[in-house]
């Protein structure tokens, strides 16, 4: 009788245990949200805006700076470079 047990346990799990659980998180990621057009569209204004955010910031602290020799700002001056936005579609 033990066996007969095993084989059809591991079976059980192979063929049915299996494919159910790769179906159930397939069927769990599709269900998921996805960013819509909208969203993307906000992304991208909110970008444009901390771009442009970050150039006043950078201005104004030009500016203290030419005022005031001892100033320094708290972090270093970033580049264009230290930004990066890949879109892949």
């Amino acid at each position: 009788m033990e066996d007969v047990f095993l084989p059809v346990v591991v079976c059980g799990m192979l063929f049915i245990g299996m494919p159910w659980l790769i179906f159930h998180y397939v069927t769990k990621w599709k269900q998921a949200p996805k960013i819509t057009d909208e969203d993307e569209r906000l992304l991208d204004e909110l970008h444009l805006l901390a771009r442009r955010l970050e150039d006043r910031l950078q201005t104004v602290e030009r500016i203290v700076a030419a005022d005031n020799p001892d100033f320094r700002p708290q972090r270093p001056v970033q580049g264009d470079d230290d930004y990066s936005f890949d879109r892949r579609n």
